[in-house]
């Protein structure tokens, strides 16, 4: 089974390239880390990036995973090939924008694009966020899924993920402790749903929902708590119709508790997406 160490990074394709810029700076509030043939990469942490908008097809989506190394890398690529899974090798520009020693890139069978990649770099730089949002850091991404039961099955069976709750068939998959890094939802289309940034406290998340609504910022969903993770949130919109979410004081599962948790079964119904009873503009939630 491939062993997921962690979310590495998000890369969407974009048709304005400066629309999608002064978003990430302005509104979401991250570091520029440098700008590279027709993309803008972006910090929120100690990585070397976690977001890349490049110009392309906006529905042009990829995630990145972290493996543990090359030999972990191969063996991961080999398993993929053997279940039937176009596997492709990173070529050295590849690898290079997205700064990492070696990848392969797969689709899921949704036909989510994945990278996996070892020894991606990190920062010698302290991370210097463009506002003060309080972003502490990149941590999840919800994925589209045409058949939720399958696609979990792979994420789980494949790539090792846990299941730690569900509502309705959207389940929520961990990979470390964190509650969930992968959030899968059912809906006709491939691609990520909503890209998650952590932020330091309820009081981030309040401001931002004022300052957002200041700066005419669609707000979709909250300010809200999640009953399966706990976390306080608030999602708005972005370009192209991206979903951003700031989220705070999300669950943790430690490994000692890991043999014996069981993942919880909410109904597919608003209040299993917010206890507050903040109701979503968001079609896979609305579902």
């Amino acid at each position: 089974m491939i062993d997921l160490l962690d979310i590495r990074y998000v890369r969407l394709g974009t048709r304005d390239l400066d629309a999608a810029d002064r978003f990430a700076r302005e509104v979401v509030g991250l570091e520029l880390a440098r700008v590279e043939g027709g993309a803008r990469y972006y910090r929120s942490d100690d990585r070397d990036h976690t977001l890349v908008y490049f110009e392309g097809d906006p529905r042009d989506h990829t995630v990145g995973f972290e493996l543990r190394d090359a030999a972990t890398l191969e063996a991961a690529a080999a398993a993929l090939s053997d279940q039937g899974f176009a596997v492709q090798h990173g070529s050295a520009d590849a690898n290079e924008q997205r700064r990492v020693l070696g990848s392969v890139s797969f689709a899921d069978p949704t036909g989510n694009r994945i990278d996996l990649v070892e020894r991606p770099h990190h920062s010698g730089r302290r991370h210097f966020p463009s506002r003060d949002a309080g972003v502490t850091g990149f941590s999840h991404v919800g994925l589209c899924s045409t058949d939720a039961p399958r696609d979990e099955a792979f994420w789980c069976g494949v790539l090792g993920a846990r299941v730690s709750d569900r509502i309705g068939d959207a389940a929520l998959l961990r990979i470390d402790p964190v509650h969930h890094k992968i959030a899968l939802f059912p809906t006709t289309r491939s691609g990520v749903q909503h890209v998650n940034h952590q932020v330091a406290g309820i009081d981030d998340v309040m401001r931002a929902w004022y300052q957002l609504r200041e700066r005419g910022v669609k707000i979709v969903f909250g300010p809200g708590r999640h009953p399966t993770s706990g976390a306080v949130f608030l999602y708005f919109e972005g370009p192209d119709g991206m979903v951003f979410e700031y989220s705070t004081g999300v669950r943790l599962i430690a490994p000692e508790d890991e043999a014996a948790y069981r993942p919880r079964q909410f109904p597919a119904v608003p209040s299993s997406f917010c206890m507050w009873g903040s109701l979503p503009d968001i079609a896979e939630f609305r579902k």
